[in-house]
């Protein structure tokens, strides 16, 4: 027997063929997926170590217990008609989730055999997730996360709610990170937050920006709250929080903001834009800032 996260362990009677329970492997102990698992019964939601006995099948994901069972695949096996995106339900009903992490792994150039072999699941059950309406376990969410170098916050979305509802760890550090850290953090793009004063007092306001030769630089329109950074020293600031795991970091930025009026400058700046800005509008003002202070910490587990 060889599963994968997310399979559904099924014990029932021999004589009878009646399911008797079934539960989700949350955990494998072995990276070839053979016993023993961690299982999550459906009637209790406890979990509990199994070595299953000749009583127990599998089921991947898409067929419910009672159903004609299917023999166990071979690691790293995919399911045709899964990867294809189709299936025997003939119907695809993609979810958040699934629109996710199928960008996600676009956006990085992966497979879905890549991804599920990083994540240790089936290719099958990462096409099933992308495509259909799913409720994976945190522990498969936390794999999927760690296979796309992502946050489970970022795929499961939490758009309506903000960061840091999460439990604190039990012990937690926090450690300073040093500019070459930081600027990893930063990387090339993303969404951070830009703070100025304004006539009406101070302000904080999020942008996309972009980082280039170490200097960050976002689109806005003039009059705008962030187009009053300019001729003044602005804090510009970034940071992810981990949910799952109550870990996060935060990089602060503080230096000279000025526009960019070199024609050259505004072209290569736009050209190689990652995105649009999310607000819209005409924002064809770029504002660059040069850090003259660059900090940053991390929260992060005690150490062992």
């Amino acid at each position: 027997m060889r599963a994968h996260l997310g399979d559904r362990l099924v014990i029932e009677s021999p004589a009878t063929g009646a399911t008797r329970r079934d539960g989700e492997i949350i955990g494998l102990h072995h990276k070839d997926g053979t016993p023993p698992y961690d299982v999550r019964w459906s009637d209790t939601r406890a979990v509990t170590l199994v070595f299953p006995g000749p009583d127990a099948h599998l089921l991947h994901p898409g067929h419910e217990p009672g159903t004609a069972r299917e023999p166990s695949r071979r690691p790293g096996a995919a399911d045709a008609g899964a990867v294809s995106g189709t299936h025997r339900s003939g119907t695809c009903h993609t979810s958040d989730l699934g629109r996710r992490v199928a960008a996600e792994r676009e956006r990085q150039g992966l497979s879905r055999a890549e991804t599920a072999r990083r994540a240790r699941m089936a290719p099958a059950y990462l096409a099933y997730l992308e495509e259909h309406q799913a409720d994976p376990s945190l522990a498969t969410l936390i794999n999927l996360a760690g296979a796309l170098d992502t946050t489970v916050q970022a795929l499961r979305g939490g758009i309506e709610a903000p960061p840091g509802r999460g439990a604190a760890l039990p012990h937690p550090r926090l450690l300073d990170l040093g500019p070459e850290e930081c600027r990893a953090l930063l990387s090339t793009h993303g969404v951070g937050r830009v703070a100025v004063w304004t006539p009406d007092g101070p302000a904080v306001t999020p942008v996309n920006y972009e980082v280039v030769d170490d200097v960050i630089a976002f689109r806005t329109a003039p009059g705008s709250v962030p187009a009053t950074a300019v001729g003044s020293d602005t804090a510009f600031e970034v940071d992810r929080v981990d949910e799952a795991m109550g870990q996060g970091w935060s990089v602060l930025a503080v230096g000279p903001a000025r526009t960019v009026t070199d024609p050259e400058d505004v072209r290569r700046l736009t050209e190689h834009a990652h995105t649009a800005p999310w607000a819209g509008g005409e924002r064809e003002m770029w504002v660059a800032i040069r850090p003259a202070s660059l900090t940053g910490r991390r929260i992060a587990p005690a150490a062992p």
